[in-house]
């Protein structure tokens, strides 16, 4: 037990504007449940419209004032890398309270999440002092002198979900702040905990009141009302296909910059070829890994005829010795699923299966009464038709198809509304680069399942998302390029 998260627990935790705790003007909460159990554990706040101007207004305030994007260079890199170290002399209790708050095991935020957080956060601190513009040569007649200024885009609102919640709020966090904006940090209403901590942190490291603001409630109303607002310039978003098309349309009112990272449907590949020993196992962590809850995970496999039944047998055998458990069960290797709807949205979705003709080989049930577990679900049988092969389910299910020639595969991973990732084993390398550059996604593992790295691009073709998020093109979505142009005539 963690006696500081246990004590941040107990608050009825407000918002936090213009660095400091703010009751809601609805004075409404939020009951933050354990996945595991289903016991309440905190409160969040709910807020509204009068909360979201005033965190506009504060953002909106600090960004005029300059006292953030004017800053030195070499100083916001300092304030960003000191972020990045409390972050990191906080992990055991932010560890805590991830994993109490969205039910994976302790051991994964441990050594996954909140390590990729202050990485992230790390990561781009060291852009902070590189933002530059370039000097241009143009053909217009006459003498000039032109260059281009790097500038930030303004107020920006960062909607993050469940999955990875502090993970993802560094993930948009960090370039914003690099770029010299002011932030509105919009966590998932069923993972507030890190991001509320993460606002005194912010403090703690120097970063200027206004700068950092954190709203929590629910996304139907205070994250549409945030895609609505006149007074946000950028809204980056990670959540689902749906919701994504609904911000897109609200940020026509003032045609606010909108990047989107959604869903996915991620065809895995395994060639006749390919070294089982790392493909069996790989392919099954892809689907299950997180429970399921990735945008990335590997949910349609694809097998070459010729390994079919022996890839079965290995994936199927991976899924049932998977332990499920509470999140402080050192012995636990996957959690809960997020919430009770989310368990039995689930659950439709593998009953659909079985009405259009799957076959459950391994899994396909809740695990106990208690929590939302749910084991780890193999599908065989399927097509490209079938509901659980088309739609993004977000959770521990696999469905598997037999293939007998690459063209139609290629065909078959293409054939999908979602263009977000895609996995390919083969010892063939040649035929690697060339699927890789055949199928319509946006990232490709060749011989893994894939990992994301601060410094790797990761975004969607198709229906998968808009813009990208990391590296150096994730910094680029909170800057706007200025053209001056100097006659010396």
């Amino acid at each position: 037990m963690n006696q500081v998260a246990e004590s941040f627990l107990k608050k009825e935790h407000q918002l936090w504007i213009n660095g400091e705790w703010v009751a809601s003007n609805s004075n409404k909460f939020i009951d933050v449940i354990n996945p595991c159990t289903g016991d309440v554990i905190s409160r969040i706040s709910d807020a509204d419209d009068k909360d979201l101007n005033s965190c506009v207004s504060a953002a909106r305030a600090a960004f005029e004032a300059g006292a953030w994007h004017a800053m030195k260079p070499d100083k916001r890199v300092r304030v960003i890398a000191k972020l990045a170290d409390l972050i990191e002399d906080n992990s055991d209790e932010l560890a805590y309270l991830e994993a109490l708050d969205n039910g994976k095991p302790l051991s994964m935020t441990q050594s996954s999440d909140i390590p990729a957080a202050f990485g992230a956060i790390r990561y781009y601190a060291g852009w902070a002092d590189k933002i530059n513009g370039t000097s241009n040569s143009i053909s217009m007649p006459g003498d000039y002198h032109t260059y281009t200024l790097r500038e930030p885009v303004g107020v920006v609102g960062l909607i993050v979900p469940w999955n990875f919640p502090l993970v993802m709020a560094a993930m948009k966090l960090g370039p914003a702040l690099a770029a010299g904006c002011t932030c509105i940090l919009k966590p998932a209403e069923d993972t507030s905990m890190t991001a509320l901590r993460l606002g005194e942190l912010a403090l703690d490291a120097g970063i200027p009141n206004g700068v950092l603001n954190i709203l929590t409630g629910y996304g139907r109303t205070i994250g549409a009302a945030m895609a609505v607002h006149s007074g946000i310039d950028k809204v980056a978003f990670t959540g689902s296909t749906l919701t994504g098309k609904a911000i897109a349309r609200a940020a026509c009112g003032n045609l606010k910059k909108v990047t989107l990272e959604l869903g996915g449907k991620a065809p895995n590949i395994i060639l006749p070829d390919a070294n089982l020993e790392k493909a069996i196992p790989g392919s099954a962590m892809g689907a299950f890994f997180n429970s399921g809850q990735v945008c990335t995970s590997s949910s349609r496999l694809y097998v070459h005829e010729y390994v079919y039944d022996q890839v079965i047998e290995g994936i199927v055998e991976v899924a049932n010795s998977l332990t499920l458990g509470d999140s402080m069960d050192p012995n636990s290797f996957l959690g809960p699923l997020i919430s009770a709807k989310q368990m039995e949205k689930v659950l439709e979705y593998i009953e659909k299966g079985i009405a259009e003709g799957g076959k459950i080989v391994a899994g396909g049930k809740r695990l106990g009464n208690k929590g939302f577990f749910i084991q780890p679900t193999v599908i065989i049988e399927t097509n490209n038709d079938m509901t659980i092969v088309k739609e993004e389910i977000f959770g521990p299910v696999l469905a598997v198809q037999k293939f007998s020639d690459v063209d139609d595969v290629v065909k078959l991973a293409n054939d999908s509304d979602y263009g977000l990732s895609a996995v390919i084993w083969t010892q063939n390398l040649s035929l690697a680069h060339s699927l890789a550059k055949r199928i319509k996604v946006g990232n490709v593992g060749i011989n893994t399942a894939g990992s994301a790295d601060w410094n790797l691009p990761i975004g969607g073709f198709k229906q998968s998302g808009w813009g990208r998020e990391n590296g150096e093109e994730g910094l680029m979505n909170y800057l706007q390029t200025k053209a001056v142009v100097v006659s010396l005539d």
